[in-house]
């Protein structure tokens, strides 16, 4: 029996197939890269504010436990936390209750001092 032999075809990939999947595999690898360097950055920020708000509780914790009324005036002092240098400044504003005192604490990184990590604000009581 005389039998017609079709051409094999070949088995692989063709030149361009592999060209588009290293496309598509680049471009993959490029968005997780860029997604992995915006974590590093969002978790460096969230560990500064972290530190920066400890700073203002504990500064504000000693306002509320020296039993005192604070003078109206600003300050600036070093408040650091952990590995970080922060500076904290302390403003005392007058209120329209003359029994109460407000109590602001901005902190501020020493290495980028125009940039306010974070802020809190309390009322002290006259004792």
């Amino acid at each position: 029996m005389n039998s017609l032999r079709l051409p094999r075809r070949s088995r692989g990939f063709t030149l361009l197939e592999v060209l588009v999947a290293l496309v598509i595999v680049g471009t993959a690898l490029g968005a997780s890269l860029r997604a992995v360097g915006s974590l590093a950055a969002n978790s460096s920020g969230l560990r500064a504010a972290m530190m920066a708000t400890w700073s203002a509780e504990n500064r504000l914790v000693q306002v509320r436990l020296s039993n005192t009324f604070p003078e109206i005036g600003k300050e600036t002092f070093e408040c650091p936390q952990g590995d970080l240098r922060l500076m904290c400044q302390e403003e005392v504003l007058a209120s329209p209750n003359p029994r109460l005192r407000r109590v602001e604490v901005s902190v501020y990184d020493s290495a980028n001092p125009e940039r306010r990590i974070i802020k809190l604000v309390q009322l002290v009581l006259r004792p």
